[in-house]
């Protein structure tokens, strides 16, 4: 039994943290007490010593002294924050009103407008539901099919998973030791793209389906000329600012993302107050929510650290390693593969918990098998294209999981949107009619062609890894003429006092 526990930790330890999560034992305590529980029996059976665990404390210390990660709750308070000044609401109504006489116009004003709030608040709770709560009863009034509303409310939510500047970003770049800014710049082409497939999207259901999204009528289109011209300007100024406030600064190497993070969080504060919406109440609101979300990653990733602990101790890494660089394909087959299971993990569970668990098992084998690859688009050496090679892999996965918010039946983005969207039968405050609510059914399935075109976006940027780059800075020309010297990774030896390390005579 001992020999085959020998033999078999690392996978045993993996199986057994995925009945923790599947009883639906808490993420954050199946982890750490899967890390430490396999860490004890692992010392009992002479795995290793219990040196292993003198480590633990100086990780934890780390996590909290880790400044990249104060971003989360910069953003994420900036985020509630706008999402109770009425930005949103002033947006979907001038931007409506814009694209009003257009066929599926209230659909594109809905996605523009959740590229614009991915933009300033990174929030997709916020998002969501102040989209769910102001355009949906416009988009069912005037005969929007209830898929198609509600399709693509919560998509164009999901938008603030992958646009600058996006809190699943900020931790991708953390798990992989990545620059946050970096990968603001490498996501910011795809998430746009990917919003210009959500127009496509919409524009081909006009066309094939022209009653599903119709103009507003006449009677509703109530700005026109001038004054729609002055209300477009005055609403869009605001978050344009906010924008250049906050990613303006990041690219242009003013301020990092933590900087940059305070700086918006400051402006929607401002924001709120011009509005008239600054109150005690929304701040004790906001900064509770904030507490709470920023709590809530604090312990996932403690408790991830002490499952990755162990499970290196014991050269999990090198099985995992092992298992992804033997698949068929080369490094295509092992962006499949890896794409595949992360999709398919996403039905169970969120972004967080990918970004904690699944992420630092496959970065070094990504490392490793996409560094050449990266090297041979850019015509770089290796050391180089190192950076480039983790950005693209952190953009794949970080559009990837943004269909962990789409997912019937555990995504988030319908959850959101089913606390927003009528349950029952209601009588319009407008027309005066009574209109049918929606099922989650309808919502389950208006989400499902989305999620198709996240896939797509997936698949393009694994065969036009260019789309990352193009953003990103211009890698350093190397002198053909001059050797190139890649100094070697550090590694630990038999004088290193790190405890937990292994050890190489």
């Amino acid at each position: 039994m001992v020999e085959f526990l020998t033999h078999n930790y690392a996978p045993i330890m993996f199986a057994s943290l995925a009945i923790f999560l599947l009883i639906g034992f808490p993420v954050a305590f199946s982890l750490a007490a899967n890390g430490l529980i396999f860490a004890l029996i692992g010392i009992e059976i002479g795995l290793f010593g219990p040196n292993l665990l003198q480590a633990l404390p100086n990780r934890v210390l780390g996590i909290m002294a880790n400044d990249t990660l104060l971003a989360i709750p910069f953003f994420t308070f900036m985020g509630l924050i706008l999402e109770r000044s009425g930005m949103a609401e002033d947006l979907l109504d001038t931007i409506g009103q814009l694209f009003g006489p257009v066929r599926g116009g209230l659909a594109y004003a809905v996605i523009f407008v959740g590229a614009l709030l991915a933009a300033t608040t990174g929030v997709v709770a916020a998002s969501v539901i102040s989209m769910g709560l102001i355009s949906l009863p416009i988009m069912l009034r005037y005969g929007y099919d209830r898929r198609v509303a509600s399709g693509t409310i919560a998509a164009s939510g999901t938008l603030a998973q992958i646009i600058p500047p996006s809190l699943v970003l900020i931790v991708l770049a953390d798990q992989m030791g990545r620059s946050v800014g970096d990968m603001y710049e490498g996501a910011l082409i795809p998430g746009l793209m990917l919003a210009g497939m959500y127009f496509v999207y919409v524009f081909a259901v006009t066309m094939i389906r022209p009653s599903a999204a119709p103009a507003l009528p006449p009677e509703a289109r109530t700005l026109k000329g001038f004054k729609l011209a002055q209300r477009v300007v005055f609403t869009l100024f605001p978050p344009l600012l906010l924008i250049f406030l906050v990613l303006g600064t990041i690219f242009i190497g003013l301020a990092t993302p933590t900087e940059g993070g305070a700086m918006g969080a400051a402006g929607a504060l401002i924001l709120a107050l011009v509005n008239r919406r600054l109150n005690l109440g929304l701040l004790r609101q906001a900064m509770d929510t904030t507490a709470k979300l920023s709590a809530f990653v604090i312990f996932i990733l403690i408790g991830a650290t002490c499952f990755s602990l162990t499970f290196n101790g014991v050269k999990g890494d090198h099985w995992v390693e092992n298992l992804l660089t033997q698949l068929p394909g080369g490094w295509l087959g092992f962006l499949i593969i890896v794409n595949l299971m992360v999709f398919l993990l996403a039905f169970f569970l969120d972004f967080f918990e990918l970004a904690f668990i699944i992420v630092p098992l496959l970065a070094p084998t990504a490392l490793k098998v996409l560094t050449p690859v990266a090297a041979m688009y850019l015509g770089v050496p290796p050391g180089v294209a190192e950076k480039y090679a983790m950005i693209w892999f952190g953009v794949l996965l970080g559009v990837n999981m943004q269909t962990s918010f789409m997912h019937p039946p555990f995504g988030f983005a319908l959850f959101y949107l089913r606390s927003v969207a009528p349950e029952k039968p209601y009588v319009d405050k407008v027309t005066g009619k009574e209109t049918a609510p929606i099922t989650t059914g309808q919502i389950y399935w208006g989400a499902v062609p989305y999620v198709v075109i996240q896939l797509v976006a997936v698949t393009v940027l694994i065969a036009a890894p260019s789309l990352v780059w193009t953003g990103m800075d211009k890698p350093r020309a190397v002198n053909p003429d001059k050797p190139i010297s890649i100094p070697s990774a550090p590694r630990a030896t038999e004088d290193d006092d790190a405890p937990g390390l292994p050890k190489i005579k």
